[in-house]
């Protein structure tokens, strides 16, 4: 049975319901109640229960790079130029830093939502900041402090050496110059949030690999 374009999704969608074998993916269904009238979201919450369409907290939603692409959609253009960009240099040397970057700016587009930096005078913009770790700092911590800690020693995961995340920094009246706009936040919870989850890409990110 073909959809008609002559027809609303509603009367589409009843139509292809009369198909036992029809099949959905969560994405579509969650796509087709945001591009839908009330009487199409109605139908849809009969079919698969509303539960499915209420929304989770941002944060509940992107756990992972994958997730962050899934939010945006394949279309994006960050997810586009992440996947030329990385098919294009597979294999190649000193990417890594770069590669990272791509993936932070679709996690960070991810988390936000839709915001941008408007670089208003009264705007603020929130980005994680990172503390440093010597080897003898790291023996003292506990368990659970070290567990928050990603090992680097020589630009190269290593166990000489950490890096964690301290807390959520905001610049109001200038750009944010430590990790560029684009990797800004639009809240405190957000930047805290990216910097303990992403740690490790923020890590790549920050330094080099080694020679």
């Amino acid at each position: 049975m073909q959809y008609d374009n002559s027809k609303s999704f509603t009367e589409n969608l009843k139509r292809l319901t009369m198909n036992n074998n029809l099949t959905i993916s969560r994405e579509n269904a969650l796509a087709a109640y945001d591009n839908t009238d009330a009487n199409g979201r109605e139908l849809l919450e009969h079919l698969f229960g509303k539960e499915l369409f209420v929304k989770k907290d941002i944060t509940e939603r992107v756990k992972t790079f994958v997730d962050a692409c899934k939010v945006l959609g394949s279309q994006h253009p960050y997810v586009e130029q992440y996947v030329a960009t990385e098919a294009a240099f597979r294999g190649e040397e000193k990417t890594g830093d770069f590669l990272s970057y791509l993936k932070l700016r679709i996690i960070t587009a991810a988390l936000n939502e839709g915001w941008e930096p408007q670089f208003t005078e009264d705007e603020c913009r929130y980005y994680p900041w990172f503390e440093f770790f010597t080897q003898s700092e790291l023996n003292e911590m506990s368990d659970d402090e070290k567990g928050r800690v990603v090992g680097r020693a020589y630009y190269n995961s290593f166990a000489n050496g950490g890096l964690a995340f301290a807390s959520a920094n905001n610049a109001s009246s200038h750009s944010n110059g430590y990790y560029g706009s684009r990797l800004a936040f639009k809240t405190r919870e957000l930047a805290e949030y990216a910097g303990r989850q992403f740690v490790e890409l923020y890590a790549d990110f920050v330094f080099p690999e080694k020679a």
